[in-house]
């Protein structure tokens, strides 16, 4: 069965949209198994970030539909999500899953998240059992494909990132952030890059709340600010010019309510708030107060373009690599597909040849003439096996099947008379 590629991304559909069918932490295994289970579908790999949920399958094309409606039945989605959705096949799904990988396809060109989430959403459907011989060729192969392009290209160098992008859209605001104070929610790798941009453009104060309180405090502590339980957000968000927040939590952590007691602490003093995750962790409606300035991860996008013109010669190196890549694995795998046939054509020429050493020794232990043994061996030979493609080519010749006469004189090398 072939390879397809069925899902959204921050390319086709709004972060409204995504933030539907994010798959996370416990809920993996059991899509994977779903997956597996839909008729038609052998092997699977779900890749779920902030920017895209993907099902990498080999599959057969009722495979594919059926998994649109699964998704769409397992989420309760509007039937317009299918609008939001693409689907690849063979060359071009090869393309897509490589583009991935190498970052080409994110956001931010040539981060090296995703590979990392690449490896680890490959690992999760190993460990669930939804991957074959297929799946484990082809991910194997994408890994060694986006560790050549980041090698031969500078595809990684002068990097821009999400949290790099969150910090230069506040200071549009914040022309002196020693003046302000930002209050950060989350402890993950998102945040940490947050931290650190704010700690280099000499911020206040700096605030992390999370739910891991130990975590908060290791990682505020690394940049001299103060760490908090997420519990007592609400306390200090009245504190923040700045609210960043990425979290894993599949519901907001910062609600309508919190934000307009914030807003009245603050004497209508205006925040800049950026909801970098997916599910959002702000509510949507905290955009409409006046005097709150929210951006989300797709918001985000126009800034990550302006800083990102110095890969786009890199991004064509690499594009390059990967067309080399591609026909190499097809040519891989077009070989792998004729193996068998050539490993079973080796063992019937093999068992013909013990055969007539058979009948030979046996004339030779009879006393025949060892001239006489030679030639009845070698004529035996010839004649069983070009038997069957000698009544293949009178049926052909009957038929005017001139592929299979092209097919035979190519074969064994006939020149056209």
């Amino acid at each position: 069965m072939p390879l397809k590629i069925l899902g959204l991304n921050h390319n086709t559909a709004p972060v409204e949209i995504r933030e539907q069918v994010v798959f996370a932490g416990e809920q993996i295994p059991g899509a994977l198994q779903a997956v597996r289970d839909i008729q038609g579908v052998e092997e699977a790999v779900l890749l779920s970030t902030c920017n895209r949920t993907e099902f990498y399958v080999v599959a057969d094309n009722e495979g594919r539909r059926r998994l649109q409606d699964w998704l769409h039945d397992a989420h309760n989605l509007d039937p317009s999500f299918a609008d939001t959705l693409f689907e690849l096949d063979d060359d071009a799904a090869l393309r897509h899953i490589f583009r991935v990988a190498c970052g080409l396809d994110s956001m931010v060109l040539g981060e090296p998240q995703i590979l990392g989430q690449l490896k680890d959403a490959y690992r999760d459907a190993e460990g669930a059992g939804t991957v074959g011989k297929g799946l484990s060729r082809l991910f194997q192969h994408t890994f060694s494909v986006a560790k050549k392009v980041r090698t031969d290209t500078e595809i990684g160098s002068s990097p821009v990132s999400v949290a790099y992008a969150a910090v230069t859209l506040a200071q549009q605001f914040f022309s002196d952030f020693r003046k302000h104070t930002a209050l950060l929610v989350g402890a993950g790798v998102t945040i940490e890059l947050v931290a650190k941009h704010l700690k280099r453009k000499d911020i206040g104060r700096l605030f992390v709340a999370n739910r891991n309180l130990s975590r908060a405090h290791d990682l505020a502590n690394q940049f001299g600010g103060f760490g908090l339980a997420l519990s007592d957000l609400e306390g200090t968000l009245p504190e923040a010019d700045i609210l960043i927040s990425s979290t894993a939590s599949p519901t907001a952590v910062v609600t309508l309510p919190q934000m307009e007691a914030a807003i009245k602490a603050r004497r209508r003093k205006p925040i800049f708030a950026v909801d970098i995750a997916v599910p959002r962790d702000i509510e949507a409606e905290i955009s409409k107060l006046n005097d709150v300035y929210l951006y989300t991860i797709d918001d985000l996008n126009k800034v990550v373009l302006e800083g990102q013109g110095s890969r786009e010669e890199a991004a064509q190196d690499a594009n390059r690599i990967l067309d080399e890549e591609i026909a190499r694995y097809l040519n891989m795998e077009r070989a792998k597909q004729v193996a068998p046939v050539i490993t079973a054509l080796r063992e019937n020429a093999n068992s013909v040849r013990g055969e007539i050493l058979k009948q030979a020794q046996k004339r030779l232990a009879k006393g025949a003439d060892g001239q006489e043994v030679l030639e009845y061996a070698t004529a035996a030979l010839m004649k069983k096996m070009l038997h069957n493609p000698s009544v293949k080519l009178r049926e052909a010749g009957e038929n005017s099947d001139t592929e299979i006469i092209a097919a035979a004189r190519a074969l064994f090398g006939l020149e056209e008379e």
